[in-house]
């Protein structure tokens, strides 16, 4: 069996067993007050169980049963973001808040518009932007979708892989032309706070990331335009990059930003609801 290191690390309040190979390659961490356990190679599961062994056992009483990792997680309430569709949020407020089908049909046949349009619009648009995401796996890119963070915020997409982290608002404005600057996005003659809210979202993002993996997480925020006509980038436009959704595949060939346990820490890290309670 490959001999492993477990090194203990308590920082930003948290109390953790980091579980390592000799070469320091990240196998697993273990979260000592939930009990969550985080196995990033999953080849060394049994092993990592077997070293974390004494730590899993309760205090006071040595001869008891080690306690399963996952048994224990389990019995803690958590929502696994893995699961979530692109566009699940706006999926939600469409079942929960919004008007009846045959209402919204209605509305349409009127030429009335309502709320409801604008949630169907961007779901359209972020399952779009999911869909090209989830073809680019294929290059060592992770995603997750609708991340809840507190005041009734939500990320769209988390996309990473070799070419970083990406925290992605993703907009359909059909057939429009987009002029984005520093601060705001006119369309059609309508101004909108895209810019601010990614650079807020992605800052929030790189906080609860780094604080829950224990390391530096920097998230870059993205602006995904879908169906639009033209994109017009002022250079005013600085710390947030805005494109087209057929542009993600060049961004998807970025590599050299993070290794492959790297992302496998960042996305299990990032698949549960309590890593962003605090964000």
């Amino acid at each position: 069996m490959t001999e492993l290191r477990v090194s203990p690390w308590k920082r930003y309040g948290h109390d953790r067993l980091y579980v390592s190979l000799p070469d320091d390659t990240r196998v697993a961490w273990l979260d000592r007050k939930s009990g969550q356990l985080h196995v990033v190679l999953q080849d060394h599961r049994d092993a990592v169980l077997e070293v974390l062994a004494p730590y899993l056992t309760p205090q006071g009483s040595s001869a008891a049963a080690p306690r399963d990792p996952e048994q224990t997680a389990a019995q803690i309430p958590d929502e696994d973001l893995a699961l979530r569709k692109p566009g699940h949020a706006l999926k939600q407020k469409m079942v929960t808040e919004g008007m009846s089908r045959a209402g919204y049909m209605w509305r349409r046949v009127r030429g009335a518009r309502s709320e409801d349009d604008s949630w169907r619009v961007g779901w359209e648009g972020e399952r779009a932007v999911g869909a090209e995401l989830q073809r680019l796996s294929r290059q060592g890119w992770r995603v997750l979708h609708s991340i809840p963070l507190p005041r009734h915020v939500d990320i769209d997409h988390l996309w990473m892989g070799p070419g970083g982290v990406f925290c992605i608002n993703a907009k359909k404005h059909k057939d429009a032309k987009v002029w984005v600057g520093d601060d705001s996005v006119m369309i059609r003659g309508q101004s909108y706070p895209y810019v601010r809210r990614s650079r807020s979202e992605a800052k929030r993002a790189t906080k609860a990331l780094t604080r829950a993996c224990g390391f530096t997480v920097e998230v870059q925020p993205l602006l995904v335009f879908v169906g639009i006509r033209e994109l017009d980038i002022h250079s005013s436009l600085s710390g947030v990059r805005a494109i087209r959704e057929r542009e993600l595949a060049g961004l998807g060939a970025r590599t050299g930003v993070l290794e492959g346990h790297q992302i496998d820490s960042i996305y299990e890290a990032a698949r549960w609801g309590r890593t962003w309670v605090d964000a």
